[in-house]
């Protein structure tokens, strides 16, 4: 049974940081480009950031230079550190695992409140 599973969501302060992880089982990880999106109340789910297997990483341009995008591969995780949040980062935040062979096949993980409120 494939299973994402992510973790560190949570209440902080504008400015402050936050680290969310992804474990994943049940893939092949290798094979999988791994993500990170959010959907605020109201709103579409977005891009946060991607990475692929090799450490090619593309990010939003709300979140460039702030949030950094990370695997371990051998590890099976991912993770989403996250630095001088902003009130408009709030967002459930999703793992996605996308695999790079045919057929394309998503899988997400229940999702992570993050919420950035003074």
């Amino acid at each position: 049974q494939v299973q994402l599973v992510e973790s560190g969501g949570g209440l902080v302060q504008p400015g402050g940081s936050l680290r969310l992880s992804c474990a994943a089982s049940g893939i092949i990880f290798s094979t999988y480009v791994m993500g990170w999106y959010r959907q605020a109340p109201g709103k579409q789910r977005e891009l946060v950031a991607t990475i692929t297997s090799g450490g090619n990483t593309n990010y939003a341009d709300s979140v460039k230079g702030r949030f950094t995008i990370s695997r371990d591969n051998a590890r099976n995780t991912a993770a989403l550190q996250m630095n001088s949040l902003k009130p408009e980062d709030t967002a459930v935040y999703y793992c996605n695992a996308r695999r790079t062979t045919v057929p394309a096949r998503d899988y997400w993980g229940q999702g992570t409140q993050v919420t950035v409120s003074s």
